[in-house]
């Protein structure tokens, strides 16, 4: 790598960690940017390299929510467990499913949850007076743990926002609750993946943790930022995260 290629890297490193933080999405940053340094870098391997990034971004932004925000442990313990599995199912499944074949749907998803959140401006930012019932939390812990658990090692994009949206509906969070709740959920799933991605030797380590400095940089600015200015906050960056995600994927759809 040239120096160019160097600082290039470590800056996406950086706005993906910052991204991840706050609502996730950072890998759409950071991996068309490794696939430009190593143009001839198999893409397994560049997700099975990010996984240690991200890992490393969203187990900060973790402990970082943990201090200021109170997490519910009765669904993140549950869920955690099963997202280490579903993310490393997940994994294994990524060589084998082209996603050419389920990228339309995720834009699909995509779309109506940015449209939703537009139109809807109290979703998420005020407290609702919503019972949750057992059975919402049963359902919030399969979804989260063992649904987009796998969908993160499989293809991942979206997985932040797919997580703040699950938890802020079944569990009446407001997105800040949300974000910081979602971070275990990806750590834990980002864990499940890295262990297959690692065993396949699909991980390139002295890259990845160098692009873990940058993206642990970006996670702690990230964290504190949504701590700071709220669940407005986040619910605004989570809107243009998801038109970022959508448009480069229409772009590798049909470019």
């Amino acid at each position: 790598m040239d120096f160019i290629d160097v600082i290039g890297l470590l800056t996406a490193a950086v706005a993906a960690g910052w991204v991840d933080a706050v609502v996730g999405g950072g890998g759409v940053l950071l991996i068309p940017v490794l696939l430009l340094s190593f143009p001839h870098l198999p893409p397994a391997t560049a997700l099975g390299t990010n996984k240690i990034a991200a890992i490393t971004g969203t187990a900060t932004a973790a402990y970082m929510y943990a201090r200021r925000t109170a997490l519910d442990r009765k669904i993140l313990v549950p869920a955690a467990a099963c997202a280490v599995p579903a993310g490393a199912l997940g994994a294994l499944s990524a060589a084998t499913v082209p996603t050419t074949y389920f990228r339309p749907v995720i834009m699909v998803l995509l779309i109506s949850v940015a449209l939703f959140v537009a139109f809807k401006p109290s979703f998420g930012t005020q407290p609702l007076a919503r019972e949750v019932t057992r059975r919402r939390r049963v359902v919030a812990v399969l979804l989260a743990g063992c649904v987009v658990g796998f969908y993160d090692g499989l293809f991942g994009p979206g997985v932040g926002t797919f997580l703040i949206i699950s938890f802020t509906t079944l569990l009446a969070t407001q997105f800040l609750e949300s974000a910081a709740m979602s971070k275990v959920i990806n750590a834990s799933s980002n864990l499940g993946a890295l262990l297959v991605f690692a065993l396949q030797g699909n991980v390139l380590w002295a890259l990845g943790l160098g692009m873990a400095v940058g993206n642990v940089t970006g996670a702690l600015i990230g964290s504190r930022m949504a701590l700071k200015k709220g669940s407005g906050f986040v619910r605004t960056v989570l809107v243009l995260v998801v038109v970022g995600m959508v448009t480069k994927m229409a772009f590798d759809q049909f470019a």
